[in-house]
């Protein structure tokens, strides 16, 4: 393992990453995480109207994009203004097991806080038990849970939703 991808390197998304950031999604979709249909054919864009390259934190490991994290407010109400979600966190399988998740996750808390946040929220499907321990381990807590909210391959899948403090 090298030190490139025991050390990544996270920055802000720039348009420029729209294609590697799309074949990212494409490869790590799955039914353990998403509820929204699988990604586009390859070549469809990453970003839209409501996927901004400014709402996406990227790590780069061994000189390429090597997982994502999607930080944006839950709502545009100003009465939760204090208040950012993750939307959404990707490791490629030849980087995860090293802790990207997890400096993913740091960074998101760290920019959050630049933001003016108070709180950072989540929601994790209720089978996806490796992430629940990810951010369990971050200080995440369960706030609530929606008992088969989404019927995934014909299995009923809770919503669990969690947060944290960041003070």
């Amino acid at each position: 393992m090298s030190d490139s991808l025991i050390c990544p390197v996270v920055r802000r998304a720039v348009h420029a990453d729209d294609s590697a950031l799309g074949e990212l999604d494409r490869r790590t979709w799955s039914t353990l995480h998403a509820v929204q249909p699988e990604p586009p054919r390859p070549g469809a864009p990453f970003f839209d109207a409501t996927h901004a390259p400014e709402d996406f934190l990227v790590a780069e490991a061994r000189g390429r994009i090597a997982g994502f994290i999607r930080l944006v407010p839950p709502t545009p109400l100003p009465t939760n203004a204090h208040v950012r979600q993750i939307q959404g966190l990707a490791v490629d399988t030849w980087a995860r097991g090293c802790g990207l998740a997890r400096t993913l996750l740091t960074a998101a808390c760290e920019e959050a806080r630049r933001q003016g946040a108070r709180r950072l929220t989540l929601r994790v499907l209720g089978h996806n038990t490796p992430a629940r321990r990810l951010y369990e381990s971050a200080g995440f807590v369960v706030e609530g849970v929606l008992p088969g909210e989404f019927l995934l391959r014909g299995i009923y899948v809770d919503d669990v939703l969690m947060g944290r403090g960041l003070d």
